[in-house]
């Protein structure tokens, strides 16, 4: 069972078979890695209905704005793409983002972010959140373009 189930179950959420399958997709069930996979709303729609061919878009919006709004699932939006929903929002992490296909990556570097902004650079600032953002080319988008 993926982590963001067992975190709904201890919420009490109501599972219905739709919101269940939802956050099956959406917890990596179906990752070849485990890796947390960052999908888009109509990436989530697919998966969900690979397993439940009735489930409405309608259903998987309303379904991810509800988890959102929960805390248990955080948009990203890089670049102007579409919204990418994460379901790692109860572990520190950064984001590694191919710049061609959009793909996105949970990264966790050793370093901390807020402690390398230099004191002269913080203008007064009481830093309590850094976001860092990695972008490159996944192994699929550099090796198409070799």
């Amino acid at each position: 069972m993926s982590d963001l189930l067992e975190r709904l179950r201890e919420r009490g959420w109501r599972l219905t078979a739709q919101r269940r399958v939802v956050a099956e997709v959406l917890g990596g069930d179906d990752a070849a890695d485990g890796a947390h996979i960052h999908l888009t709303a109509d990436e989530v729609h697919a998966r969900a209905a690979d397993r439940l061919p009735e489930i409405s878009r309608a259903t998987v919006y309303n379904t991810l704005g509800e988890l959102v709004s929960l805390g248990e699932v955080v948009e990203v939006a890089t670049d102007g793409r579409a919204k990418r929903y994460d379901p790692n929002a109860h572990h520190a992490h950064q984001h590694l983002v191919c710049e061609s296909c959009g793909a996105i990556r949970d990264v966790h570097p050793s370093a901390d972010p807020i402690a390398a902004l230099p004191d002269a650079e913080r203008y007064g600032f009481t830093v309590s959140a850094a976001d860092v953002t990695y972008r490159g080319l996944c192994p699929d988008c550099a090796g198409a373009r070799a």
